[in-house]
């Protein structure tokens, strides 16, 4: 008998509702934006909608979810499920938010941070499968990685392991997790538009463009948007050579835009990541887009649960 669950994956720009199995697969699926400006209460209030009316179809399908599993930005409490201020979901201030599931759906909840889950869904299913030492980065509206180290999930002492977009990489440059210069200020979506305004105030304003719009252009063959990214997959590339000199790892899988510009971001940023890595360690590890692609975010929702029951 199939294990179904319903997952969710709660981004700073949208969030889905999924209602999958523990193989990976997704049998339906809403989106809406997330639209954090509003606050948490307004926000749960329509996840928690949703949440009622997919459930319900699906178990008038015969597929009733026996299970929640819930992927989110950190920082939070893995365990308590407790959400403690992601940079991605202003307002969401010490929220219970497994608590708050439980009592209104009285099914068990699982949560995990969404770039372990993303860790987990590519080595479970994806371009990770069969390795032991991986490293994920999601790289999209924030910037966070997942860690599989030894054939295990690694979330650290207090459930901080793999918030990478903390880094600071140059005492310049766009904020992003609240740090001048961060990883996330140069690499993540919100840090990537803010850079491009930064670099051509004359075209760009922040706040009216987009990383995605950045991202189109460049494949176009624009030349700032292209100026743009070398300076993205130039950080990029810094800061997978630290990741390679700490962790040794024989898989970087990079989602959300990598997945989206290909070989136009990640060979100039492996170029950089040669310069500054050991080249061991380099020669030891393949860096590669999410082989999930655009349905990654989906399944890795489901992956709180997959691993709470001990993998697929």
């Amino acid at each position: 008998m199939e294990t179904i669950i319903l997952g969710l994956d709660i981004g700073g720009t949208k969030t889905a509702v999924v209602v999958g199995d523990r193989a990976g697969r997704v049998y339906e699926r809403v989106q809406f934006a997330t639209r954090p400006e509003r606050g948490f209460e307004p926000t749960f209030a329509e996840l928690c909608a949703h949440i009622g009316r997919v459930g319900e179809h699906a178990a008038g399908a015969g597929r009733a979810a026996r299970m929640i599993s819930v992927a989110i930005g950190g920082p939070l409490e893995i365990e308590r499920g407790v959400i403690h201020s992601p940079p991605n979901l202003p307002g969401w201030d010490d929220v219970p938010l497994k608590a708050l599931l439980e009592k209104r759906l009285n099914l068990p909840v699982y949560v995990e941070h969404d770039g372990n889950a993303g860790a987990l869904a590519e080595w479970y299913f994806g371009a990770a499968r069969g390795a032991r030492n991986v490293i994920f980065l999601t790289m999209g509206t924030g910037f966070g990685g997942g860690l599989i180290l030894n054939g295990q999930l690694y979330r650290g002492t207090c459930d901080l392991a793999g918030e990478v977009g903390h880094l600071r990489l140059a005492e310049a440059g766009p904020v992003g997790f609240g740090k001048t210069g961060s990883w996330e200020g140069f690499c993540a979506g919100a840090g990537i538009a803010r850079l491009a305004a930064e670099r051509f105030p004359g075209r760009w304003r922040e706040g009216e463009v987009t990383a995605r719009q950045i991202a189109e252009l460049a494949r176009s063959g624009d030349g700032d948007a292209l100026v743009v990214l070398r300076e993205v997959a130039r950080y990029l590339g810094r800061g997978l050579a630290i990741l390679l000199d700490v962790l040794n790892p024989e898989v970087i899988v990079i989602g959300s835009l990598a997945v989206r510009l290909g070989e136009l971001l990640l060979a100039p940023a492996r170029e950089e990541m040669a310069r500054e890595a050991l080249p061991a360690a380099v020669a030891a590890c393949r860096v590669v887009p999410a082989a999930l692609g655009e349905h990654l975010g989906d399944v890795a929702s489901l992956c709180a649960a997959i691993q709470a029951l001990g993998g697929p």
